[in-house]
């Protein structure tokens, strides 16, 4: 990877609808996440906090202005061309972790980067060691409803780091853990980022896990709300 900054966002605006019934859930962002970042994004309901986190996940493409991923740019872009660039960059983390509840541990991880070219046996050695380094190293063979929310989430946060997707964007990744389990998912988020190179952007409204974080940016109707805070 280039020394490119991770995200660079210049004048970014999302329109939903057109006419009378438009709405701007973006009304230009500007932001650069440099590389290794901790980062978190918060803001209310409704602040564009998950239109923001799905144009860096190339889920959505911008409105307006420019948008880059490690100096690819993300705006201009064919939808078609969006699938492709989720599988080069990005690792997700969602708030209900989004398992298969019929595939057991080391195949919910799997599953993905053979989706990305791996070799059934290259993926499943991978999915053993990140599943060894999130302490599940026991239960692979273990179906999601056998494990406690946590643990489902340690999973999630396995399968979004396998394969070294350099960006790891994460959606409210504690909204359903209590306090304990919520600080010990991201702190082994960050022991991750921090021994393995990712970016990390989380959306979160939780703030008993802000101290984690090496810049909070705070996002209201829209718009970034004050400069972002070094902690």
């Amino acid at each position: 990877m280039s020394d490119q900054p991770a995200v660079v966002l210049k004048g970014l605006t999302k329109t939903y609808g057109t006419g009378a019934l438009a709405f701007q859930a973006l009304k230009g962002i500007d932001l650069t996440v440099p590389q290794g970042e901790f980062m978190m994004l918060v803001g209310p309901s409704g602040s564009g906090k998950t239109t923001l986190l799905s144009i860096l996940g190339c889920v959505l493409t911008p409105t307006s202005g420019e948008a880059f991923l490690f100096g690819e740019p993300l705006h201009g872009r064919k939808e078609s061309e969006l699938p492709d660039l989720r599988l080069s960059y990005i690792g997700f983390i969602f708030q209900g972790n989004n398992l298969l509840p019929a595939l057991n541990l080391e195949d919910n991880v799997a599953f993905p980067l053979e989706l990305r070219g791996k070799s059934r046996s290259e993926a499943l050695t991978e999915a053993r060691e990140v599943l060894s380094a999130v302490g599940l190293a026991d239960k692979m063979k273990r179906h999601p409803d056998d494990l406690s929310g946590g643990q489902r989430q340690r999973v999630a946060v396995a399968r979004a780091v396998a394969g070294r997707p350099p960006l790891i964007l994460a959606d409210e990744p504690t909204a359903a853990l209590d306090a304990e389990t919520g600080q010990q998912v991201t702190q082994l988020l960050k022991t991750l980022s921090t021994e393995r190179g990712h970016t990390v952007v989380v959306v979160t409204h939780d703030n008993r896990i802000f101290h984690y974080a090496d810049r909070t940016v705070h996002i209201e109707d829209g718009l970034l709300v004050r400069p972002p805070e070094n902690h």
